[in-house]
């Protein structure tokens, strides 16, 4: 099972430095990858009285893609994960050329997951249809691999329309490995049709045993092998229990998960250098799993 960190999108702040010192320290501590979660614009909620989303324009996030496109060049093993990419409310092309341009400058480190979010704000704001947003993935995931594979792409779907165009570079890898978010039927059904892995947001418990089988039933019934989807856990810090953490990678591992990162996110830990410390006990845990 290979590990990795989440990144702590919303407590790391906008020092240059200390987001590269902690990258540079996953890598080195032997981290597989890191995961960075997607918000581009935050609601006020002051406006918006009984609505209560897990995150507010008081949140920080730096944009994913061009987060990665700086640690690219300062990291040389560690791969940069998006957990998730909110796809429909962005530009399909552009998304295509913005990831390519990180997998070919972080010579082919991108794992790409998307999700379709749950912020009607974020959508409005960005001037996309929140309501069909699931199809509309399925037609961008078809698009995006053509674009990542071809040098000249023609395609005409109900959303897009490419005519004898092409992006260049095009990425290392071709195509770049696309992971999905969701838990929803609708959700499982696509993953298990278009997509190279699962992130499930579960607790690695009975529920979560279900729905796997379910992933794995709904591959079969699409033609593919369920033994190529991918699947990675979450662990979180919690209150800092090493036995928990340990625990929790054994139930995935009993699950047969192929990744898990562990969240320092919300778990209030004093400074950049706190989550450093405790991605690092996280890794001495995993050593004797």
């Amino acid at each position: 099972m290979r590990l990795g960190v989440v990144f702590p999108q919303t407590e790391i702040g906008s020092d240059r430095v200390v987001i590269r010192d902690y990258a540079q320290a996953a890598e080195e501590l032997g981290y597989s990858h890191i995961l960075a979660y997607d918000h581009v614009i935050g609601a006020n909620l002051a406006s918006r009285p009984g609505w209560q989303p897990p995150y507010s324009h008081l949140d920080t996030f730096h944009e994913p893609l061009v987060l990665y496109s700086y640690l690219a060049g300062l990291t040389k093993t560690i791969e940069l994960t998006t957990g998730i990419i909110i796809l429909p409310q962005r530009q399909t092309v552009l998304v295509a050329k913005q990831a390519a341009t990180v997998d070919v400058l972080s010579s082919g480190r991108l794992r790409f997951g998307i999700g379709i979010g749950w912020n009607p704000v974020e959508y409005e704001a960005l001037g996309q249809d929140f309501k069909n947003r699931g199809q509309r993935s399925e037609e961008q995931v078809e698009l995006l691999r053509q674009l990542w594979t071809r040098e000249l792409v023609t395609f005409k779907g109900r959303w897009h329309t490419v005519t004898d165009a092409g992006i260049n570079p095009l990425p290392v890898q071709r195509p770049i490995p696309i992971w999905f978010g969701g838990t929803d039927d609708r959700a499982l059904r696509r993953l298990a049709r278009l997509g190279d892995g699962w992130f499930p947001l579960m607790n690695p418990d009975d529920k979560c045993r279900a729905a796997i089988e379910k992933v794995r039933s709904y591959a079969h019934e699409a033609g593919r092998d369920p033994e190529m989807i991918g699947i990675e856990g979450r662990i979180s810090h919690g209150a800092g229990s090493e036995e928990a953490w340990r625990k929790e990678l054994q139930a995935w591992k009993a699950l047969g998960a192929t990744h898990a990162s562990f969240n320092t996110m919300k778990a209030n830990l004093p400074s950049p250098r706190a989550h450093v410390e405790a991605i690092r006990r996280f890794h001495a845990v995993a050593a004797s799993v």
